[in-house]
């Protein structure tokens, strides 16, 4: 049996949709007077008059204002909870989302988002695609309540199949496309106890981990937690040893279906998993999401890698978009500076 388990340290032991996603990206990046990062374009230099000096260097475009940006981070699996989405069904594309996922999935996945069961919920094959398509439908949100956290945006990232719905929300694919690559993923397993795996799955905190492998594992790490000086130990609701090498037999699965999609650059920064670095092209995003399967999330390095910068300098406003606030309760812990211009999209309530 397969499992996760958190673990904080003690400190001396260290397609069919066009969803706002592309579509509001394009509208609010092709606007007079905008470029293509959500940047304003440089300054026009004035003609130089006949028989004049050679024109000085172009000037550098401006760096626009930290504080009038924002990120948007996507939460993974562990973050659904039934009655999740109840919030979102008035926002444009919402419900159209749920009909194509629905039409992909073979099931009613809004049905199962508002009402459950929970333990339906939870299986692996219901909830990955669940936080993503709900993750997406608070962009929509978002979106009509502060469409110019959308317009500024300039950067994503997303935590483990999270990261598919930042890829859509960046442009780079398709959502329909995005969804069946999420559904292939889901359904490979790993079987088999011939090679004992007990590694770090996520870098969530400094001091907080993910140990994912083999059930019997993870059961000693806790019964043996204080001589081992972890601070807490907590079982995750997940249904797999992921992010580490025994997803290995789902990689060529996933791989082949990557080939099939459409995948493009994205059109703002959009994060890493593997290694917390931007993707640069199309390339890059199919090599690094297969990687991503059988590499730890490191998601304390990518929340580094966006908000690091000079002292002094703004931060941006952050919204997570989707079920739970995990992912602002890691900010919290990584950079608290960050994490006070945070805010979360509420996915279960309106907000009149």
């Amino acid at each position: 049996m397969l499992a996760s388990v958190a673990v904080r340290m003690a400190a001396s032991s260290r397609g069919k949709v066009r969803s706002l996603v592309s579509l509001s990206r394009t509208l609010s990046t092709n606007k007079p007077g905008s470029t293509a990062g959500g940047y304003p374009p440089p300054p026009e230099a004035p003609a130089s008059p006949p028989n004049s000096e050679p024109a000085a260097a172009p000037q550098r475009r401006p760096k626009k204002d930290p504080s009038g940006c924002s990120v948007l981070l996507f939460p993974g699996q562990g973050s659904q909870f039934v009655g999740m989405g109840r919030g979102l069904l008035k926002y444009p594309n919402v419900k159209e989302m749920f009909t194509v996922a629905q039409k992909i999935l073979g099931y009613d996945l809004l049905s199962l988002c508002l009402e459950g069961p929970e333990e339906e919920l939870q299986k692996t094959v219901h909830c990955q695609p669940a936080v993503f398509v709900t993750s997406l439908a608070a962009v929509e949100r978002l979106n009509q309540e502060n469409p110019k956290a959308i317009e500024m945006c300039v950067a994503a990232a997303g935590f483990s199949v999270g990261e598919f719905a930042a890829l859509v929300f960046s442009g780079a694919m398709n959502f329909a496309e995005a969804l069946y690559a999420v559904k292939a993923k889901e359904h490979c397993k790993s079987l088999g106890m011939e090679n004992p795996v007990c590694s770090v799955a996520n870098y969530l905190f400094p001091d907080g981990r993910v140990i994912a492998g083999h059930q019997q594992a993870l059961d000693f790490l806790q019964e043996n937690s204080r001589r081992l000086k972890f601070m807490r130990t907590k079982p995750l609701p997940v249904s797999g040893a992921f992010h580490t090498e025994l997803m290995a037999s789902a990689t060529e699965p996933l791989r082949e279906v990557l080939r099939q999609v459409e995948v493009r650059r994205p059109e703002i920064s959009v994060y890493s998993n593997v290694d917390g670095k931007r993707y640069m092209n199309e390339s890059h995003v199919r090599r690094q999401l297969v990687k991503q399967l059988v590499s730890p999330v490191k998601w304390e390095q990518t929340l580094h890698e966006i908000y690091e910068r000079t002292q002094g300098q703004h931060f941006p406003h952050t919204y997570e978009v989707g079920p739970g606030r995990q992912l602002g309760a890691t900010l919290q812990k990584c950079n608290r500076k960050a994490y006070q211009t945070y805010a979360h999209v509420e996915v279960t309530t309106y907000e009149d």
